[in-house]
């Protein structure tokens, strides 16, 4: 298949599979039909596609063109892999849909139990929904997770790279190791001021120190009910309108954007941003949760969702769909740090204890930055082990070590995502960091109301993810990823 061809069916592919994802995981739809997606599209993954493609690849190293054809190669491992895996991934899906646990006698469904979680004031209840799902997790969903992650291993042998971690590497352009000793140095760096930085917010949050806290309280503690007075639910969505308007964007004039907020019972609880066609239709999902929390993700959500809805059109399909995806997740966390700008609370919700609440922020900041590092190293050892049977112990270890909690061992296969993308995750927030602090000195404190710096930010949407995070942040600022500017940006 010539390569034109290939790219106007693989954006047909994932148009077609971004929308199964959107009506599934939004609630509007039971079954997740990956198997009739990759049905119509076989010829995209054969071995013979990959291998054509990395030989491709491998001609050309500079330029447009070599870029094009590393990302084509990277979506075509990913499908390769996805096709392999889309029995698992369907019936895992299913599972999670139609699966109950049970917590005092009364039944509820397992999505809704970790929005339940999250909003559940009594600590003993808390961690019997805890239980009950980690449970659910090794009994029901835990032979899944394994399946798809050795399938995953041994398919990357099979196409000839010596691992896992060695195949996503190559067709991702990460140095695994690089980052891992940035982010140990970022753990070590951090470990003096991490109690000192969370107890005072533990406290106040959950009524327990670090020493007596569960697994089971974090989401209560992310959730920070007590903060919900100052985060009405009938300024969410117009704030994020006014913010936008500050910046010289009108969502209402954005037919290519719809916002989904409506609960649903199977609705997932975590939001998310479907690109069906980009830039020309795209969705919001939020399941509403309630108070501050819904802000924080409604504004995540939303920089992915401006991000993708501004893209230049006529782009190349991989740069308006493929890429980097640390740049989409920079501009989602720039977004959503406004909701701990205390000039941003003062001006949209009324609210005057931004101290408080960027204290909690900070704290909230930590303990993510140091989950993902810890998970990092985690899944550099998961990828590179010969068996998972002992893994779940490195797991805990590694998170408990790190955010110094009793870590469960249940979820040690259900938190590892495709691809590295903890990875991704971790180079967005040094990306975001390094981009905030350039806004700030660009267009003032109050970057966000300023049109200029609205049109600043659609002149880098408009590329899609043509660059890479370290590109990007090289061609605006001249500098490169350094999780030494985060510590920095934390006060540590």
């Amino acid at each position: 298949m010539d390569r034109e061809t290939y790219r106007t069916r693989a954006e047909a592919f994932l148009t077609e599979l971004t929308r199964e994802h959107y009506r599934h995981f939004a609630g509007l739809q039971a079954d997740l039909p990956l198997e009739a997606v990759y049905a119509g599209y076989g010829d995209l993954f054969t071995r013979e596609a990959v291998e054509e493609l990395r030989t491709a690849a491998g001609g050309e190293t500079r330029g447009d063109e070599a870029r094009r054809r590393r990302y084509l190669l990277e979506f075509a491992v990913e499908g390769f892999l996805g096709q392999a895996t889309r029995d698992v991934e369907a019936e895992l899906a299913r599972r999670e849909a139609s699966l109950q646990i049970h917590v005092d006698g009364m039944a509820i469904g397992y999505r809704e139990a970790a929005v339940a979680q999250a909003t559940e004031a009594d600590r003993q209840r808390r961690g019997a929904l805890e239980d009950a799902r980690n449970a659910a997790v090794a009994d029901s969903l835990g032979p899944l997770y394994r399946e798809a992650i050795e399938t995953q291993h041994a398919l990357a042998r099979d196409l000839g790279w010596p691992s896992y971690r060695a195949m996503i590497e190559d067709v991702a352009a990460l140095d695994l190791a690089a980052l891992g000793r940035q982010t140990e140095g970022f753990l070590a760096a951090t470990e003096a001021a991490y109690p000192s930085t969370m107890e005072p917010e533990l406290r106040r949050v959950t009524g327990a120190g670090l020493a007596d806290l569960r697994r089971a309280d974090v989401p209560w503690f992310l959730r920070d009910a007590g903060a919900d007075a100052a985060f009405p639910a009938e300024r969410l969505v117009p704030s994020l309108r006014a913010t936008l308007g500050g910046l010289g964007i009108d969502l209402d004039a954005q037919p290519n954007v719809v916002l989904d907020v409506d609960p649903r019972p199977t609705k997932s609880p975590r939001a998310f941003c479907a690109p069906v066609r980009v830039p020309d239709e795209v969705y919001l999902v939020l399941p509403p949760v309630g108070g501050v929390d819904d802000y924080v993700v409604l504004f995540h959500e939303a920089g992915h969702t401006e991000h993708y809805g501004n893209v230049d059109p006529a782009l190349p399909f991989e740069y308006r769909c493929l890429g980097d995806n640390s740049v989409t997740e920079a501009f989602a966390f720039l977004f959503d740090h406004l909701i701990e700008d205390p000039g941003w609370l003062a001006a949209h919700l009324d609210a005057h204890d931004g101290a408080g609440r960027l204290a909690h922020a900070r704290a909230q900041r930590l303990l993510y930055l140091r989950r993902y590092s810890a998970k990092l190293a985690y899944e550099l050892e998961l990828h590179a082990a010969p068996s998972l049977d002992r893994m779940a112990d490195a797991y805990a270890r590694r998170l408990g070590d790190a955010l110094h909690i009793e870590w469960p061992r249940e979820t040690f296969l259900a938190d590892v995502d495709p691809g590295f993308y903890v990875a991704k995750y971790l180079r967005a927030w040094a990306l975001e960091t390094h981009m905030r602090a350039h806004l700030r000195e660009r267009f003032g404190p109050a970057w966000w109301a300023e049109p200029e710096a609205g049109a600043a930010l659609r002149a880098l949407w408009a590329q899609g993810q043509r660059l890479d995070a370290d590109e990007l942040l090289g061609e605006l600022t001249g500098a490169s990823l350094d999780f030494g500017a985060m510590a920095g940006d934390l006060g540590i």
